[in-house]
């Protein structure tokens, strides 16, 4: 049906490479880029072997649009899925505008010297795509992501009005490891260190990290402490849905992880400007994912569930209505499927049916958009039928 041109080789990009291959009459041909050639092999090479799946692979650097205009005009690919880093996604886009294709990705963009998250840069380029009739499809992985679309469901089915929504985030999962992040180290701590930020009464209230946590009960899992952290589909997520009175991100951290992050934080290892040393100027943070784990290689090992979902209090018919929409991750089982574990499947799996949602016509129109603007239904269809079904409880007590 389409070409399509996959930038990034980390745990993501691993996922949506063995998730396009396994739909292959929707996509047709598939390239898969990244700064190191190498890892695209080795994931085109096992999507080969357990599909049959022929997928082509190139060197790119995502930083440079010269480059990835040449790639995008060489191939000629309906849609870019972008699984690159953060950073990059203006790069990216920039390109597609340049070449005329259609662009979707996972997280918004960050600068790489500040640990700010918004997505002002990226709505900057409404009227670009609208004017090349081009479609951009941003924040498309599970948080945000499926997330969002839980948040439109909702909306379209479950409530007249929402006024509450607590999107609950928790990783129960065992690595073994000392210390790892469960995704590139560079972003994850920059994310989870930062100040609090929730919407409530039609602003933004901003917190010390860490200072609102509780247990919260996580179905099949039990009760985790969980934390208030921003997280970006909350911009989004009350610009269109205004009936918001309050919205709140939550993700658990066992205390063994706070006390290596506090650590790592006191002693200047989580710093994102560059030093001096031994006559060379690095960046504190960068070394250290150098010397952490590589979240790529923590599949083997990892037991355990992840659990995220969207507890909800609103009106329906003119009475109260609570509403938890959610979904279970194994991470042994996202091993076996793709060799990677569980957070980068609920990311990848959601990137691929995004763009399946593009290229078979459900989603799209000209312009950049969130996916909680799109109509759920088909979305959450697939999502169930390629790994990360969802379920439903009503009128319940939220513990929000």
């Amino acid at each position: 049906m389409s070409k399509v041109v996959i930038i990034g080789a980390g745990g993501v990009g691993t996922v949506v490479a063995h998730k396009v291959a396994q739909n292959s009459k929707v996509f047709t041909e598939v390239l898969l880029a990244s700064r190191t050639k190498s890892k695209c092999d080795a994931i085109a090479a096992d999507v080969q072997s357990r599909y049959g799946v022929t997928m082509q692979t190139a060197q790119v650097d995502a930083d440079n649009v010269p480059e990835l205009v040449a790639l995008l005009r060489s191939f000629q690919p309906k849609l870019v899925i972008n699984v690159a880093l953060p950073y990059q996604d203006l790069t990216i886009m920039d390109a597609c505008l340049e070449v005329g294709v259609n662009y979707l990705d996972t997280a918004n963009y960050e600068p790489k010297d500040e640990a700010h998250f918004e997505y002002s840069w990226q709505w900057a380029y409404q009227d670009k795509f609208k004017k090349a009739g081009l479609t951009a499809i941003l924040g498309c992985g599970f948080d945000p992501g499926v997330t969002s679309v839980f948040t439109a469901y909702a909306a379209k089915h479950h409530f007249d009005e929402m006024h509450y929504l607590d999107i609950v985030d928790c990783n129960a999962g065992d690595h073994g490891k000392a210390f790892a992040t469960n995704f590139n180290p560079e972003i994850n701590i920059r994310e989870v260190s930062q100040r609090g930020k929730y919407w409530e009464n039609g602003k933004w209230v901003e917190t010390e990290p860490h200072e609102i946590h509780k247990p919260l009960n996580y179905p099949e899992i039990g009760p985790k402490e969980s934390y208030v952290i921003y997280h970006e589909e909350l911009e989004s997520l009350v610009k269109n849905f205004p009936t918001l009175k309050r919205a709140r991100f939550w993700m658990t951290f066992g205390q063994e992880y706070l006390t290596h992050l506090r650590v790592i934080q006191n002693i200047g290892m989580a710093r994102i400007d560059e030093v001096e040393y031994n006559g060379q100027k690095i960046v504190p943070i960068q070394f250290l994912k150098a010397v952490l784990p590589n979240p790529g290689d923590l599949g083997e090992n990892y037991t355990g569930w992840t659990s995220i979902g969207c507890r909800i209090k609103g009106i329906k018919n003119g009475e109260e209505k609570t509403y938890y929409i959610y979904n279970n991750c194994s991470h042994e089982e996202a091993y076996k499927e793709t060799g990677t574990q569980g957070v980068s499947y609920t990311t990848g799996v959601p990137a691929t049916v995004g763009a399946m949602m593009f290229l078979t016509g459900e989603w799209g129109g000209a312009g950049v958009f969130n996916v909680e603007e799109f109509n759920p239904d088909p979305f959450l269809h697939e999502l169930a039928q390629q790994g990360l079904p969802w379920h439903e409880l009503h009128n319940i007590d939220l513990e929000l």
